[in-house]
């Protein structure tokens, strides 16, 4: 198996991602409480990526550009919800036409595009209407791990096949995953929701081997021992995603003691920018705005992601016991941060550090990645870059005019390419009432960051000035540059970056460059000669077809 990965021509790929993990809350990432050995463990033997970041700080709309590896504005689906149109080529195409099967276990939070499947006739009983339908992955498990139930009925209405294994478990309830997975039990016997931060500290009432994490683990190890390579298995947890309650013995781990101060400052408040007003005053900020909150949401949040990295313990010891390992990409990543109440702000959907920084860890088992492993890389990273990794690593060639990420295995091999000098991430707020209450129509409810690694320059739509911050003189982007009139030209040059951005071509995708290229002139050897004077102008063989005696005269 060494030599098979050595000469790369059989290597498969363990894609995991985690829901809402932010890129300092790991050990290796220097976080001073959290031990996450298994982490550590991958990130010793490959390359920790220190400035990476998703195209959007929402799960749906970050999640399509991960697997298409192209920006949110390129793929369309903006915002959870949001369908991804039909033809958009993704991760699972590219892989199969490469020669490597592609395969999901676990969440995507995919929202099929229905109506263009019907108007196009293609039906979900065939292979390909499949793909179509589930983001281009071939389903091993899916599981986005919402399966909230409310007046109007189940947040999710596709069946949960989680649930299904808790009811065969003997958990007596019709969703077991909001009954026992994701709920307490309180002082009188009464379900204590973990929808309620107040129940955050409790234990999950669930066995903890039955609990998402580890149920996840084991359909992926099922997958992997039956599988044929070459593979890529998408591992995607739903943790730490809230509801914040996990079973114990995690549930007590961590204490007031290992709860950082919220990084946020007054500053934030005195006359912040107007977007950035409404998401502080929402209601989730408002929440974590209550330290009561932040101690009993922050020790959960940390014992969900180290129960994470226990299990990701469980995967990696099973490919070093069946050999695997040596010839299995793994990368670690999420797909966007979580505040926990620094910016005055919680959840995700803005562009601070913490909401749309990710991290992002790649193990290459391969000997020309020796040079680097156990090192960090401080390069400009966007999550639409792993599916040029992949695609690459399956042995095939990015498609440049498709996917617009580029191969980190560049990186991985110790050499340093030709490279970004800017990242760029995109959020559609339309569906909140953050629209409404600012006044906006659905299609101003927009901004868009640009980040050189310096300075970031926050763009919205709708009449606003930009927000402007810098990360070396306010690493904690306390300060809000955006109006000052001494960083006017800052302001200018990254507006610049980002108008180069805006006009990049990204729309022909169903032609690259190289083929238009070849296709130049083709029309003339096939007769098209428009244009003409008397034929002269191009080589005589492009004319014979066009020369000659008339067969018969019909114009006398």
């Amino acid at each position: 198996m060494a030599s098979d990965a050595q000469q790369g021509d059989r290597i498969n790929i363990l894609f995991v991602m985690y829901d809402q993990l932010r890129f300092d809350y790991l050990g290796c990432a220097g976080h001073p409480h959290l031990q996450t050995p298994n982490f550590d463990r991958v990130a010793a033997r490959g390359v920790r990526f220190t400035n990476a970041y998703c195209q959007s700080p929402i799960c749906g709309a970050s999640r399509m550009s991960i697997y298409t590896g192209r920006y949110v504005s390129s793929h369309g689906a903006s915002w959870n919800g949001v369908p991804l149109r039909v033809g958009e080529p993704t991760l699972g195409d590219h892989l199969r036409a490469a020669g490597m099967d592609c395969w999901l276990i676990g969440k995507t939070h995919m929202k099929a595009d229905t109506a263009g499947m019907e108007r196009l006739g293609i039906g979900t009983a065939s292979r390909a209407g499949q793909r179509v339908e589930e983001c281009g992955f071939d389903v091993w498990v899916r599981d986005d791990g919402l399966w909230g139930e409310g007046p109007d009925g189940f947040y999710d209405p596709k069946p949960s096949p989680y649930n299904e294994y808790l009811k065969s478990k003997g958990y007596p309830s019709d969703n077991p995953w909001s009954d026992y997975a994701n709920a307490g039990v309180d002082e009188n016997g009464n379900i204590a929701s973990g929808w309620m931060f107040q129940n955050c500290d409790r234990p999950a009432n669930i066995r903890e081997e039955d609990s998402e994490t580890p149920w996840l683990t084991r359909e992926a190890l099922s997958f992997i021992e039956q599988a044929e390579g070459p593979w890529c298995a998408h591992v995607s947890y739903i943790k730490p995603h809230w509801p914040y309650i996990v079973p114990a013995p995690y549930h007590d781990m961590f204490g007031p003691e290992h709860i950082p101060p919220a990084r946020r400052h007054e500053a934030e408040k005195n006359d912040p920018h107007p977007v950035l007003a409404a998401y502080m005053k929402g209601r989730v900020a408002k929440a974590f705005q209550r330290e009561e909150v932040r101690q009993k949401v922050i020790p959960a949040y940390m014992g969900l992601i180290k129960q994470c990295d226990d299990q990701l313990g469980v995967l990696l010891d099973h490919l070093e016991e069946t050999g695997r390992a040596a010839n299995t990409m793994i990368v670690l990543c999420s797909d966007h941060g979580d505040y926990l109440g620094d910016h005055w702000l919680g959840e995700k959907d803005f562009f601070h550090e913490q909401s749309v920084k990710i991290p992002l860890i790649l193990y290459d088992p391969r000997a020309q990645a020796d040079p680097t492993r156990g090192t960090i890389c401080d390069a400009l990273v966007e999550s639409i870059d792993l599916a040029a990794t992949f695609i690459e690593t399956a042995g095939g060639e990015r498609p440049a005019h498709i996917v617009e990420g580029r191969s980190l295995l560049p990186w991985l091999r110790g050499q340093t390419p030709d490279w970004r000098d800017c990242v760029i991430s995109e959020y559609d707020y339309a569906a909140t009432g953050h629209c409404v209450k600012l006044g906006l129509s659905p299609s101003d409810a927009r901004m868009v960051m640009v980040h050189d690694g310096r300075f970031k320059l926050i763009h919205f739509e709708g009449g606003f000035r930009p927000m402007l911050f810098d990360l070396a003189e306010d690493p904690d982007e306390f300060h809000d540059l955006g109006a000052s009139p001494a960083h006017a030209e800052t302001r200018e040059r990254l507006y610049a970056q980002l108008s180069r951005w805006g006009r990049r071509q990204s729309q022909r995708i169903t032609r690259s460059d190289a083929e238009i290229a070849a296709g130049r002139g083709a029309s003339g050897r096939k007769g098209i000669l428009p244009f003409l004077v008397d034929g002269s102008e191009v080589p005589e063989e492009l004319t014979e077809k066009f020369r000659g005696k008339a067969g018969m005269d019909h114009t006398h």
